[in-house]
């Protein structure tokens, strides 16, 4: 069984960072993309970004391209978020997600597996 746990989120004024994390167990994380989506009050869940199972290809939302950074470590299974410059619309659940094979485009169907999510609020 598959189990992902983000966690890092919090309170942050505008123009603040924040990293979020994500554990994954159950499958060898190595050999899977790994995503991250958020979901504020009242909308639908939003692609974020998402990295390749070696690292070498993320695929970034316009919304965040240039703040936002994902990375992997496949010694901890971890993934990770680096949220640079935030801005009140970017207030949301986030959460992670495991790709179904080795790269994940920007759809929830390239996804099989999802955590609970961490919130992040960013004041102005």
């Amino acid at each position: 069984q598959v189990q992902l746990v983000e966690s890092g989120g919090g309170l942050v004024q505008a123009g603040g960072s924040l990293r979020l994390s994500c554990a994954a167990s159950g499958r060898t994380f190595s050999s899977y993309a790994m995503g991250w989506f958020r979901q504020a009050p009242g909308t639908e869940r939003e692609f974020v970004d998402s990295i390749s199972w070696s690292g070498g290809t993320t695929y970034y939302a316009d919304s965040v391209k240039g703040r936002f950074t994902i990375s992997r470590d496949d010694a901890k299974n971890t993934v990770y978020l680096q949220m640079n410059n935030l801005k009140p619309e970017d207030t949301a659940v986030y959460s992670c997600a495991n790709g179904r094979g080795t790269w994940a485009g920007d759809e929830g169907r390239d996804f099989d597996y999802w955590g609970q999510g961490t919130q992040v609020t960013v004041s102005s």
